[in-house]
């Protein structure tokens, strides 16, 4: 079998892991495994007709140039947010712009006919997917159009539906609750209130589990709408009743305040998504105006999916790099490996489309308080699902 490989959609400690498993199991039984550089970008951009795009866009993988990659973050195959089912207009291929005429400048244009073409020049029996929702979608309709795939879900938000876990998801929480520590000696020493946004835009979870793990003082997820008015008393209340002077709280980046809309700007990106941040700097200065509190606004943004895994993130993608080619090799493509109730299993990559993950509000957080709250513990997945 010759299968390919490749990562789309941000990057995240714990995808070299997985790259590296899957190379080596697939060599030890002789197979051969080919990355696609730039994720599902790779596969658009390679023209078949130029033996130069072949170099750019894909690499041979082997036991020898991937010894070592699991020991960095990142990802050796480089990524990119292309979606080759919605490509626009101006971000077509040159070699491309002939067979897929745009009619409408700023209508996106189907390019999979030309995927599945690269595919099969290639001579790529499966391929593996490893991404988030938008990622896996894709993977999904190449599936749909009879091409075997197996994908491996990967996000920091720890929203892919059908797992309870996602590759990068405890190395954010532990970089996040690293840096919400570490802030507590400049936000002490001025007597301020920090606020720290997370990356998070429909799922709050990185927000509320980082909060409970180091014990701020406030936090608000993507799935609460807030009063500002009713955050801004809780901190000034928490500011003056600890003997330090200071509180902390932290805040998904897809929050958004009673009445008000998601904090984004600039252009949708492939998938429909504009760059989210702001809302962290938004509370800090109403803070300010409304309490007259000075405060500490620090946005971890790409630091949350900074350097290597923690040792869960490197356990877990090794072993799914190690299941996903596992299905291959029996021939069990279209679906998604997983983890559910602490256990390994695949799913139906179908799936993926069939609904949402969110957090628990009504087990996990408290509304009125906005803190988290874990309602019953006993029962519950180590990371309270």
């Amino acid at each position: 079998m010759r299968f390919g490989i490749l990562t789309g959609g941000g990057d995240v400690p714990g995808l070299n892991p997985c790259i590296k498993a899957a190379v080596y199991y697939a060599t030890d039984e002789n197979h051969e495994v080919m990355g696609i550089r730039r994720g599902w970008g790779g596969l658009l951009n390679f023209n078949p007709e130029d033996p130069e795009t072949q170099a750019h866009n894909t690499i041979q993988l082997t036991k020898a140039n991937t010894r070592t990659i699991d020991r960095t973050g990142g990802t050796y195959l480089h990524t990119s947010r292309t979606n080759p089912g919605k490509v626009k207009p101006k971000e077509m291929p040159d070699f491309l712009r002939k067979q897929f005429p745009a009619g409408d400048p700023e209508k996106p244009v189907d390019c999979t006919k030309h995927i599945l073409r690269v595919l099969a020049s290639l001579k790529l029996d499966a391929l593996v997917a490893i991404g988030g929702d938008d990622t896996l979608s894709y993977a999904v309709k190449l599936h749909k159009e009879g091409f075997p795939i197996v994908c491996i879900p990967k996000t920091m938000d720890n929203d892919v539906f059908g797992t309870d876990y996602c590759i990068g998801f405890s190395t954010a929480v532990t970089r996040s609750v690293d840096f919400i520590h570490a802030l507590r000696t400049p936000a002490g020493s001025h007597e301020r209130i920090a606020v720290v946004e997370l990356f998070g835009r429909y799922s709050g979870e990185t927000s509320l589990i980082s909060a409970y793990l180091a014990g701020v003082d406030r936090a608000i997820i993507s799935e609460v709408d807030f009063d500002v008015d009713k955050l801004v008393k809780y901190l000034v209340e928490d500011r003056n009743g600890n003997p330090s002077r200071y509180a902390i709280m932290t805040i998904s980046e897809g929050a958004k305040p009673l009445g008000g809309a998601m904090f984004m700007k600039g252009e949708a990106d492939a998938y429909g998504h504009k760059k989210l941040g702001g809302i962290g700097e938004f509370v800090s200065i109403e803070l300010e105006r409304r309490s007259g509190v000075r405060s500490v606004y620090q946005q971890l943004a790409y630091l949350m999916r900074s350097g290597e895994p923690d040792a869960l993130d490197l356990m877990v993608s090794t072993s799914y790099g190690h299941l996903a080619t596992d299905l291959l090799l029996k021939k069990q493509p279209g679906r998604m490996v997983a983890l559910r109730d602490g256990k390994y299993t695949t799913v139906s990559a179908n799936i993926i489309a069939e609904g949402k993950k969110r957090v628990d509000v009504d087990e996990l957080y408290d509304i009125d308080q906005y803190r988290p709250k874990v309602a019953h513990l006993l029962g519950k997945p180590m990371f309270l699902y």
